[in-house]
């Protein structure tokens, strides 16, 4: 599982090799429950939902140039991250993908098959700060604050159109930090 560029790989995919960070959120029914403008001192009131069917977003997000893609599953294990990535990697066969990640268990099974144009970079253990992709998902659960949804199809259908509406300018915003851009010059990719 642990891949890593050799110089073969670098003229195969010579300006072809691109960097992105990959994450996952839950999220539900469960009503999210975020900041309100109240007078001082008072705490916000608001009605809350508290069933708990829930399903995960898997998010690959390129700080760079601003591309995302996104997909859902009904829950995170080995089986559902060799999914996404293998569907991720199949919407760019010609490229070359490094992909920073996490320490999760799905993330490390040593039944992972990945794809062959595939490489995963692990982030520190218990870093989250350090991937920018959590930034997104800040976003997203301030846009469903406070939200009701009578069903998990309502919360799929507000999640696909919170995603469509994505634009390139805002996820760089978001996610392209300053040490990632140097990096990214320093490496040559």
């Amino acid at each position: 599982m642990d891949k890593h560029l050799t110089q073969a790989q670098r003229q195969q995919y010579q300006g072809r090799i691109h960097y992105w960070c990959e994450d996952e959120t839950r999220l539900g029914l469960f009503t999210v429950q975020h900041r309100q403008l109240t007078g001082f001192g008072i705490k916000p009131v608001g009605e809350v939902q508290w069933q708990f069917l829930y399903r995960w977003l898997y998010g690959f997000v390129a700080p760079e140039s601003g591309a995302s893609w996104f997909m859902e599953f009904s829950h995170l294990d080995q089986a559902c991250f060799e999914v996404a990535l293998t569907q991720f990697a199949a919407q760019f066969p010609d490229d070359l993908h490094v992909i920073q990640v996490d320490n999760a268990g799905a993330h490390q099974a040593d039944a992972l098959t990945l794809p062959d144009n595939v490489i995963l970079l692990f982030q520190p253990p218990y870093c989250p700060e350090v991937n920018p992709l959590e930034r997104l998902w800040q976003q997203l659960k301030r846009a469903l604050a406070w939200m009701h949804f009578g069903s998990i199809a309502q919360l799929q259908q507000t999640i696909t159109c919170w995603v469509n509406q994505l634009s390139p300018e805002e996820v760089k915003s978001l996610t392209q930090w300053d040490w990632i851009v140097d990096a990214l010059c320093v490496a040559g990719i």
